[in-house]
C-alpha cells in the first residue's frame, strides 16, 4: 500500500467508527510514524466528506496546547481540528452519553471572531482587535481510536479527538478578563477534578489563538467572522461518566455547566 493508498484507508476507517459509534484500532498500519502532512490530509479528506454531507463549520479546536502532552506524544507545535455546528450543546443542555466515543472534558477559553483573519504575519495586537468577545467552554474531547492508544498522526486524523462543546452566554470584551492569568476550576457535581490557569494553554490562550490564525492562514482555510476558537485546555482532562454534570468557572469570564444523561 502506498502513501496515498494509506491516506485514503485511515479517512474510510475513521468515517466508519463515527459511523457506527465503535472505535476502530489505531492508524499506525496505514500512517508511518511522525508523518503530519499525511495525517492532515486524512483530516482534510474527512473535512470535505462531512461537509458535503452537509455538516456546516463553524470555528477550529487548538489541541496539544500542554507542554507535557507535546513531549509525551513527540511533538513542539499544538495541531488543530475542525468544528461543526452539529457538535455544540447549550448550556446545562442534556447531552446523550452515547453522542461521541470514549468521553473526557476539559475546560477552556473560547474566541468568538468579530473579523476575517487573512494575514499569515498577523500579529498578536491584530488578533486581539480581531476577537469579538470570549467565553468559557467545556470541551467534551472523544477519540475514534480505541482505547485513546493514540500517537500524534493518530489524533491529528481524527480531526485532533474532537467531540463536542458547550458555550457559556456571558460573553466577556478581552478587557474585561485576563486571558493569561485567569483561574479554572471544573467540578463533577461540586466536586473540584480539574484546575488550572490560562498560563497552561501556550503560556496564554490568545498566544494558542494567534498560532492558529496563522496557521489557517497557510493551509487556505483562514477564520473568517463568526468562527469559534476553542483555544485548548487550561487544566486536566476529566474522564466523563453517564449522569455526570460538569460545571466550569474561569475567574472573570464566567460559568457553563455539561449535563450527560444516564443512557
Amino acid at each position: 500500500m502506498n502513501r496515498d493508498e494509506g491516506i485514503a484507508a485511515a479517512a474510510a476507517r475513521l468515517r466508519q467508527a463515527h459511523d457506527s459509534l465503535t472505535p476502530c484500532r489505531n492508524l499506525r498500519d496505514l500512517l508511518a510514524e511522525g508523518d503530519v502532512d499525511a495525517a492532515y490530509a486524512v483530516q482534510r479528506i474527512n473535512t470535505g466528506h462531512w461537509q458535503e454531507a452537509g455538516r456546516r463549520l463553524v470555528g477550529r479546536k487548538i489541541g496539544l496546547t500542554s507542554a507535557a502532552v507535546q513531549r509525551q506524544l513527540g511533538v513542539e507545535q499544538p495541531d488543530y481540528g475542525m468544528l461543526y455546528a452539529d457538535m455544540a450543546y447549550a448550556d446545562a443542555e442534556a447531552i446523550p452519553f452515547d453522542r461521541t466515543m470514549q468521553p473526557k472534558a476539559e475546560g477552556e477559553v473560547a474566541f468568538v471572531m468579530g473579523r476575517d483573519v487573512h494575514r499569515a504575519d498577523t500579529t498578536l495586537p491584530e488578533l486581539i482587535e480581531s476577537v469579538a468577545y470570549a467565553l468559557p467552554a467545556i470541551e467534551v474531547v472523544g477519540s475514534r481510536i480505541e482505547g485513546w492508544d493514540i500517537s500524534i498522526v493518530d489524533t491529528i486524523a481524527d480531526n485532533a479527538s474532537s467531540g463536542l462543546y458547550v458555550l457559556g452566554t456571558t460573553p466577556r470584551r478581552l478587557t474585561d478578563f485576563d486571558p493569561r492569568l485567569c483561574g479554572m476550576v471544573l467540578e463533577r457535581r461540586g466536586d473540584p477534578v480539574s484546575t488550572g490557569a490560562g498560563a497552561a494553554c501556550l503560556g496564554n490562550p490568545l498566544t494558542a489563538a494567534l498560532w492558529l490564525a496563522r496557521k489557517m492562514v497557510e493551509v487556505g482555510c483562514p477564520l473568517k467572522e463568526g468562527d469559534i476558537v476553542l483555544s485548548g485546555a487550561l487544566g486536566p482532562l476529566v474522564d466523563v461518566a453517564p449522569g455526570d454534570v460538569l460545571e466550569l468557572r474561569i475567574n472573570g469570564l464566567g460559568e457553563v455547566r455539561a449535563t450527560f444523561e444516564v443512557s
